[in-house]
């Protein structure tokens, strides 16, 4: 009857090892940077390019992906759109679960308008964002962001020098990863599947 009782509880102890092993991980295994516990300052308010003022708490119950660019870039602003863009196919019904801000570091160039052909071109959800050149660099400033013009020798028009990270949000909107420029599509949509 001993012998019995105690193959019944050590055959109880291994089913429930079994059933724990199969369990998802509580902790997630992000391929970016884990932003989790840490802290930006107020939250991003800019104008949409539909002229709509927007915080980046309107977005909650969505995952945020900020990116912060220029729509005169020639080759990391339109490449990484292209990626979110892909990112956003390898999602498919989750994609609308997701959120992608583009905001501008050129305000001066980056009117409303042409912030409304660029950003959408990309996807028709994506939102940009922009404000005075005051408003933008605070916001700069509260994310940790690099931008400064760069004058192209012999020419009367410039570029921009900038940070081309990813910073994603969770759906409560608090900081969750980083993702440097060059993330390949597939591991992006790793990422935020953790999230959604």
């Amino acid at each position: 009857m001993r012998v019995h009782f105690m193959l019944r509880w050590l055959l109880t102890v291994l089913l429930f090892s079994l059933l724990a092993a199969c369990q998802p991980s509580k902790t997630a295994s992000f391929i970016g940077t884990d932003l989790t516990g840490t802290q930006f300052g107020k939250p991003l308010t800019l104008t949409d390019h539909t002229g709509k003022l927007r915080s980046i708490d309107d977005f909650k119950g969505k995952v945020v992906v900020l990116f912060f660019g220029y729509t005169h870039c020639p080759d990391v602003c339109p490449t990484t759109m292209s990626d979110l863009k892909q990112t956003m196919k390898l999602l498919g019904d989750k994609a609308d679960d997701v959120q992608v801000l583009f905001v501008t570091v050129d305000p001066e160039r980056d009117t409303q308008e042409i912030l409304a052909q660029f950003v959408p071109g990309f996807d028709a959800r994506f939102i940009g964002l922009r404000g005075t050149p005051a408003e933008v660099a605070s916001n700069l400033s509260e994310y940790k962001v690099y931008a400064a013009k760069v004058a192209e020798p012999g020419q009367s028009g410039y570029t921009m020098d900038h940070s081309a990270g990813l910073y994603v949000f969770d759906k409560t909107g608090a900081p969750r990863i980083y993702l440097g420029y060059g993330e390949k599509p597939a591991n992006i949509a790793h990422d935020l599947q953790l999230l959604i």
